[in-house]
Formats: structure tokens, sequence, C-alpha cells
């Protein structure tokens, strides 16, 4: 795409990216983006360098990849705690992130406050909260990879997190309504206080460790889990594991270094025809059926773990109290088990919220399964009441779509579909379904946008990040990409043998420049 291959229709038509949500460092008195805003891209380094690729980012943040292989945030601010620290400090104007490498970045995932990356030559680096970081190499301290340019925030402006994603700081009060919602499903004894900022806590950048010979392809990042795939379908894992999200078979809670997942254990002849957990699958002749050779697919949730074999074959693992793992029970899986009722439909894609699942069918229907106490699941209720099976999406809004990528947040849940259409729904406290409002949704409504051709959607924790060319092409002009961020799906092949303008900081499509004095002009 960049370099001297460059033809005139890409040069033309280079990536843009949209956002809209909870981007608290991006304007005045945090303002929720109600609507699809343009993100400015950064001082090119490289000439004619451009958006390559979005990953939502985590808490607070985005996160992108430039076409020339550089990873990109913004939008934090500095009474977030680690958020801020993890994203690099970098809030209004989009930044450069200072990895400690000079290949490039191919793929990166973020969770609450930790972040992973790969690069062309299959490397890994993480960094954010020690205990999501593999205690490995050090390659670069904080005091040297993020710019010093602001102090640390008081501890006065401490913000508590919890398990669920909740945050709740001096200008973040939760409705009655909400707070009701929550004391059903956040246990008191899961509230972790995060001092802010605090270095002590934070791992640089650090090089993962994997056996001589491992090459990743894509990672996926959840609550404090992390999960990398490879390029022979192959899936690693790490971090906190107290309900199982990484497979291994118990509830340890740190995992501190790569751990290989049994996901698809070959048979004693060495053929690919192997079951996991049988028991958990149907009688009779499913029972018999291959789950597939590799895994293809990866997505991190809050606490628990989806992915999806070469055979359409969903599994999952981890934390299932709200019927997130799809087995028709609230028990938690220590290992990967396959989603039974649906095997027989071929699943192409998979991603999971912070209690919420969801899956592409090859035919384009979408299932979810889980928490849907916002109405996440799309399915037209906001029901206390999970749905721990899949349940197929039958509003009238997706009757003639075919589905063919989708991405969760943390309670809000958007797919993209084959004519080029983005749909959104669940919570909407911050407008991260892109819908001019604050009214959260029950069922997919169309985010209103006018000649833009996507190519992935990615939700980060409270906020949304579409990719897309200005304009409308065929899909076989343009090269479509696999979400692979924080909390949707990583995919991978078959395994084989201009100075920016500071005082606009994004600008809302054919409307108005967002300034950081919240003022607007007319743009014609």
């Amino acid at each position: 795409m960049n370099g001297d291959g460059v033809n005139d229709m890409s040069e033309k038509n280079k990536c843009e990216v949209l956002m809209w949500g909870y981007f608290p460092g991006v304007t005045a008195q945090r303002s929720p983006l109600t609507s699809p805003a343009i993100v400015r891209f950064p001082e090119a380094e490289v000439a004619g360098d451009s958006w390559k690729d979005v990953c939502a980012g985590g808490c607070g943040f985005g996160m992108a990849i430039s076409a020339s292989g550089k990873l990109i945030t913004w939008g934090s601010a500095d009474d977030q705690g680690q958020s801020y620290l993890t994203s690099g400090k970098h809030g209004e104007i989009p930044e450069v992130y200072p990895l400690p490498t000079t290949d490039l970045i191919v793929k990166a995932a973020a969770g609450w406050a930790h972040c992973v990356s790969v690069t062309d030559k299959n490397e890994v680096y993480s960094w954010g909260w020690k205990e999501c970081v593999p205690s490995v190499q050090v390659t670069r301290s904080w005091s040297s990879s993020v710019k010093n340019s602001e102090e640390e925030t008081s501890t006065k402006q401490s913000s508590t997190i919890s398990e669920q994603g909740s945050i709740s700081g001096p200008n973040d009060k939760i409705s009655a309504d909400e707070t009701m919602k929550r004391r059903k499903v956040t246990p008191q004894q899961e509230i972790e206080t995060s001092a802010p900022a605090d270095e002590t806590l934070s791992m640089p950048p650090c090089l993962v460790n994997f056996d001589s010979g491992v090459k990743i392809t894509s990672v996926a990042a959840g609550g404090r889990h992390t999960l990398a795939l490879s390029d022979v379908g192959q899936v690693w894992g790490w971090g906190y594991s107290g309900e199982g999200q990484l497979g291994l078979g118990s509830r340890i809670k740190t995992v501190a270094s790569p751990h290989l997942i049994p996901c698809i254990e070959p048979s004693s002849n060495g053929r690919d025809s192997s079951v996991i957990n049988q028991e958990s699958l149907a009688a009779g002749t499913e029972q018999r059926k291959s789950i597939g050779n590799y895994i293809k697919g990866i997505a991190c949730g809050g606490r628990h773990s989806a992915v999806i074999t070469d055979a359409g074959v969903v599994l999952t693992f981890g934390w299932g109290q709200y019927g997130q793992c799809g087995q028709g029970n609230s028990d938690d899986l220590l290992r990967p088990s396959c989603v039974s009722s649906l095997l027989g439909t071929r699943i192409e894609t998979v991603a999971a919220g912070l209690w919420h699942t969801i899956c592409i069918c090859a035919e384009g229907r979408v299932r979810a399964f889980g928490g849907n106490q916002f109405g996440q699941l799309g399915l037209g209720t906001n029901s206390d009441q999970c749905e721990n099976v899949p349940r197929l999406l039958d509003a009238s809004v997706l009757e003639t779509k075919k589905a063919k990528m989708a991405s969760c947040g943390a309670r809000h849940s958007a797919i993209l579909t084959e004519d080029d259409k983005i749909f959104c729904w669940g919570w909407n406290k911050y407008g991260q379904l892109g819908l001019g409002d604050t009214i959260d949704r029950n069922m997919p409504a169309q985010v209103p946008l006018k000649d833009y051709t996507p190519k992935n959607i990615a939700c980060g924790w409270w906020h949304t990040l579409l990719l897309y060319i200005q304009g409308r092409f065929l899909a076989s002009e343009i090269q479509l990409f696999r979400p692979d961020c924080g909390f949707s799906a990583g995919t991978t092949p078959p395994p084989s043998a201009a100075k920016r303008d500071a005082s606009a900081v994004v600008r809302s499509p054919g409307q108005h420049y967002v300034t950081n004095s919240c003022r607007a002009r007319a743009v014609k």
C-alpha cells in the first residue's frame, strides 16, 4: 500500500478514521462524541503516510495503525489512571506511540489498561498493567518511552475501576437506573482501586518471549488477559485467569508467561479429528463431528474468551455467570468447550464484550448470548435475564442484510454488513453508538453515514472506531480487514509449512470542526 508501488486509486482514496464515544482528552469538559467525527492523522514521518487499520483502544483512548507501520494513540486524559499511562499520555492530538522497535506494527489490541502489538517479524510487545504483561525483558523504561510533558495526576483524582469495566470519578455520575442495573451484577468484593497513573503499577513495552519457532500473527486483549494466535493456528495466553479465561484447566490467577492453550488436541493416531470436552458435544452423529484442525480467530471478553476453528466451530472458556460462554448455564469453563447449539452452523466471526458474545454465521446472520442489561444483545429487550444460549437477531432492519464483521465494546455491539452499512446497539451513555444522542438501544440501529466505504469497525470499552474510504466503491475494488482488536476477533490464514492543524482536533463529516474550546465553524 505504501512505497513505490502505490497506484492512483489507493493514493487518491486513502483510508480515514471516524470515532465516536468516550475520548476524555479530545474535547473540553469531556463532552461525549455522540456522532462520528474524523480523527486527524498526525504529522506524517513518512511522506504520503495514512491510516491502515483501527484497533479500538482501551478505556478512554483510541488506537490505530498507520500505513508506515506506526502505532498511533489518542484521546486519554491525565486523571484516567493507568489508561493514561498505557496510551502514552496522548490526549487531544493523535501521536505515534514510542515502541522500542523499528519493525512495522501490523496488529494491535487493548484491554482496559494494557496493550499488545505484533510486528511484521511476528514479534509481540506488551505494556500496561503489570499483571497483564509477561515477566520478560523490559525493553524501555517509562521515562524514556513516554513524554513527561505533563505531571502525574494527584491521588485525589483517583478513579475506581471494577471488573465490570465501570469507572467512577468526579465527572462520571451514574444515573439511578444504571446504578440499579450494576448492583445486580457487580458484587462489592469485585471492586478494585487503582492509583492514578502510578508507574509502579505499570510496565513499559516488553518483548514477549515465545517458544522457538512460534510466529504470532494476531492478538486479542480482554479485561486483564491476552490471547495470541500463531501462523499455524495455535493459541497462546497470559495474564489473569481466575475464572478460566486462559483455558488452562485451572483458576490460576496470574500466568506470567505465554502458555499454549489446548484448543484442539490431536488424537493418538495423529489425525486432526479430535473433540474437546466430549461431554459438551451433542449425542449421536454430532459427537463424531470434527471440530476442525486449527484455530483461525480469537476474541477476548472482560473475563471470558472465544475462538473459532477452521471448520467454523466456536469454543468458549472463562467466566460464565451471565451465559456469555453460550453453554446453557452460568458455569465457568476452565477449558475450551464447544458451543454445542451452534455445531450445525458455520461461524465466521466472533466478538466478545464485557458480559456478552456476538457471532456471525456464514450466511451473514447474527447470533448473541450473555448479559443483556443495556440491550447489548440486540434482541429488543433490556432484560436482567441473561441469554445463556445463542439467540438469533431477527430485527427488521437486518432482514435483508448480511453481516460480515462484528466488534463488541464493554456493553455495546457493532456490525458491518456486506452493503457497507454500520449498525450499533447497547449502552450509549457516552455516545458510543454514534447515533447523535446518549439513549441506549436494545435493537440494531444504523449509524447515519453517507458516501463512505467502511473497511473495518472496532469497539473500545466506551467508544467505536471506523476505518473507511471516502466515496463508494465495489467490494472488489478495496481490501477488507477482519476485526482484530480488544473485544473482537483476530484472524489468521490457513497454516502453511502533512502537518496537522492542532486547532482542529476532529471534524464531524460535512458538519463542523471540534476545537479544544468546543467551538465549531461550518465547513463549506
